[in-house]
């Protein structure tokens, strides 16, 4: 099992005066948001926020506006301090590290990207990628052989001595990624990166992104308004409203599974036909689904991670169930016109 690297227990974040009276009442009295409001003038960015993220993983968590998705993910490199609750990156505990410790966690093993760059404008890329090196004292020519091969990640060799304002907006974006990048940090902290970009720009962006960080390993946690940019990218989701986690799961499982009627609207519309894998809906093997009169060694047969869109194209093309199998070529189980019927339909 892939060992952790971001970890939360229980984070709150209090905002107010009162935010450690506040916090004692909510544990005392289980007081709501709006009471904690109205008593102690506070506002409760997270409420009892716990997850894990294994390394190499890219951790979705979506949310509306105001849902604390921006406040959560600031925690992790510590721009925002908890009220309570612990924070642990690369088995730190954030809040416990010194103003030295904490630069050097910034500096070297977490990298961010916001949705707006801020880019030095007098700065060349090169130079722009180069900055959080420079900062660290890495030597001139050290800097720029980082910068390039950063740059040449993200397909943006040729421009390095192009000032930001000669790029387009998502050629900024990806000078933010190599600036992100440059330190070769475990950890990416993403921050609606694409959200202000055109849709096919941000598109090409996220394929990119996922190629990137997956050949790299890098663990990331992206932040997303977005539920086709989350199902998208994402190994996992985690849903937020309110400054709670509402579900946290794989793309099939949000989908295929919402937990109230919140996640339920939330998933409305979103096709299932690319994210739904033939493991999900697949039937035993037994008499009823393959009778022992069926000559199945002339049927088709496909993969457990077979999308349902592409069972459907099987099953146009034979009578006959289609036969799944597991990585080592297994018999497994049976899909049917029935089952797939269902499965378009998202029956469970």
């Amino acid at each position: 099992m892939a060992k952790n690297v971001i970890r939360l227990d229980n984070v709150w974040k209090i905002f107010g005066e009162n935010a450690d009276q506040a916090m004692e009442a909510i544990n005392n009295e289980g007081l709501d948001k709006a009471a904690v409001l109205e008593r102690f003038g506070c506002v409760v960015g997270i409420a009892d926020v716990s997850f894990t993220v294994p390394r190499g993983e890219i951790f979705c968590i979506m949310g509306l506006s105001g849902s604390g998705k921006s406040t959560l993910i600031r925690h992790l490199n510590r721009l925002i301090e908890p009220t309570a609750g612990k924070v642990e990156v690369l088995e730190q505990s954030m809040p416990d590290l010194s103003d030295k410790d904490l630069r050097s966690m910034r500096a070297k093993h977490i990298g961010m990207v916001f949705q707006h760059m801020a880019l030095l404008p007098h700065r060349t890329v090169i130079d722009n990628v180069a900055f959080p090196l420079e900062v660290q004292n890495v030597p001139k020519l050290k800097r720029w052989e980082i910068s390039q091969h950063a740059l040449s990640l993200v397909n943006l060799g040729g421009f390095e001595y192009r000032l930001p304002h000669q790029l387009s907006g998502g050629m900024q974006q990806r000078v933010g990624l190599a600036r992100a990048l440059a330190s070769d940090p475990e950890v990416l902290l993403m921050d609606e990166p694409f959200s202000a970009l055109d849709p096919l720009i941000r598109r090409e962006l996220q394929n990119q992104f996922v190629t990137l960080t997956k050949t790299l390993q890098k663990t990331t946690v992206f932040i997303t308004h977005d539920l086709d940019e989350a199902i998208r990218i994402g190994d996992r989701i985690a849903i937020m409203k309110d400054g709670r986690l509402i579900q946290i799961g794989t793309p099939e499982d949000i989908v295929m599974n919402p937990i109230d009627e919140y996640v339920t609207e939330f998933v409305q519309g979103i096709s299932n036909l690319k994210l739904i894998s033939a493991a999900s809906i697949m039937l035993d093997i037994n008499e009823e689904t393959l009778p022992a009169s069926m000559d199945i060694s002339v049927a088709t047969r496909a993969a457990s991670d077979t999308s349902l869109d592409n069972l459907i194209d099987l099953s146009i093309a034979s009578e006959l169930p289609i036969i799944i199998t597991d990585s080592d070529g297994k018999d497994i189980g049976v899909v049917n016109k029935g089952t797939l019927l269902k499965g378009i339909k998202g029956d469970e």
